[in-house]
Parts: C-alpha cells; structure tokens; sequence
C-alpha cells in the first residue's frame, strides 16, 4: 500500500537534478528544497484534498515556488480539474510514478489568468434567455432540472395534450416553440411518439411529465 513517504524519494531525486539541495519534513512544509537565494516547497498527498490545497496555499506565505505532488494515475477529467484549480490559486502540480520514481510536471506555480470562452459564455447567455422564469429558484425540482429544453418540450406536450396528434410544423408555429419537430423526433424524455410522417402524439409518460412539472 502506497504511503506518501513513498513520494518523497522520485521528488528529491527529481529536484537534486534541477539543482536544488532538497530536505524533508522541515518546519510544516514536507519538502524544502533550495538554489541559492531561490526556495521551493512541496507538499506530498496520495491524492488531491481541500486539505492539500489549503496547505499548498499557507505555503505560498513562505515562497511563490510551491508545488503540490501526488501519485501519478487516477481519471483524467479529475486530474485536469485538480490542476486548473491549483493554477488558479498560483500552486504548481506534480505527479509521481510509483513503479518507477518518473516525476511529471503538470503545472508550474505562479499567476494564472484563464482564457475566457466567447463559445461559453454565448451558451450559458443562450440557455439564460431561453429559460421561461426562474423554475429552479432554491435548486432542482424533485423530478428534476428544468431547463430551456425541458420547458420547450412541456409546451409540446401541452399542445398535444389539448389537441391530439399533430405535425411538427403545426406544434412549432401554435406552441411558438422554433426546435417542436427536432424536439418530439429526438424524445430525450420519452414523452412523445411518431404516428405517421411528421406527426406526433403523447405517451403515458409525457402525460405524466405535465403533471409532474405542473401545467403552467
């Protein structure tokens, strides 16, 4: 069973390359490492914590050069997540391969300004306008999110409820929901079924779905 004493040698090791006359468990700090008037710190965890980063961040009172080391391996998208949130704190990341002591450097400490997404930032301002009120005030609903989406299909649902079997263009310009076909034709909920070419009605569950997100 690992043991974060096992991390210790491969960043010793990796650092005594780089120049750097290393020491461990000094002060509150698990490694210490100096190069003349440069000092640098790094704290060994066998995975990423609030507690890891909360001592990444006190050491950053001591030097800007603070790396925070754990085992390499693990998901992939947990990791890219871990090492944006060390970033954005000015902490650098390293990863440790047991098997063999490689030490990789994911991260370099220091400021960090991510880039903005315009595709991003047009889509949540898409999904903002396309949200009718506030359904989700004090968090999801019991039967779920309500999104743009969802409430596009309740309208669907409603206006075949009322008028039974209807084409999509029909239910596009009536229930003034521009994606109506695409939406009853992909059925994400389950809610509508095709009756012919370009027609479509409500299943038991799209009954279901209106009385469970309310008919308003």
């Amino acid at each position: 069973m690992a043991r974060e004493a096992d991390l210790y040698p491969p960043v010793k090791a990796y650092l005594q390359r780089q120049g750097y006359d290393v020491k461990g468990e000094v002060g509150a700090a698990d490694v210490v490492a100096r190069r003349e008037d440069d000092v640098l710190v790094v704290e060994l965890k066998l995975g990423f914590s609030l507690a890891l980063f909360h001592q990444g961040i006190e050491r950053l009172a001591v030097t800007d050069l603070v790396y925070v080391a754990v085992p390499a391996g693990g998901k992939t998208k947990a990791l890219k997540a871990n090492v944006k949130l060390a970033r954005r704190v000015g902490l650098g990341v390293m990863t440790v391969r047991l098997r063999d002591g490689h030490v990789e450097v994911l991260a370099d400490p220091g400021p960090y300004a991510p880039r903005k997404s315009k595709k991003k930032a047009t889509r949540l301002l898409r999904a903002f306008d396309r949200l009718q009120g506030d359904p989700n005030a004090g968090g999801a609903t019991r039967h779920g999110l309500v999104t743009g989406y969802r409430q596009d299909a309740l309208r669907c649902a409603r206006f075949l409820v009322v008028h039974g079997p209807s084409r999509g263009a029909k239910v596009k310009e009536w229930a003034e929901v521009p994606d109506a076909t695409r939406i009853m034709a992909d059925d994400h909920y389950g809610w509508f079924r095709r009756v012919s070419r370009g027609v479509y009605d409500l299943t038991e569950a799209g009954r279901q779905g209106l009385v469970d997100f309310g008919d308003d």
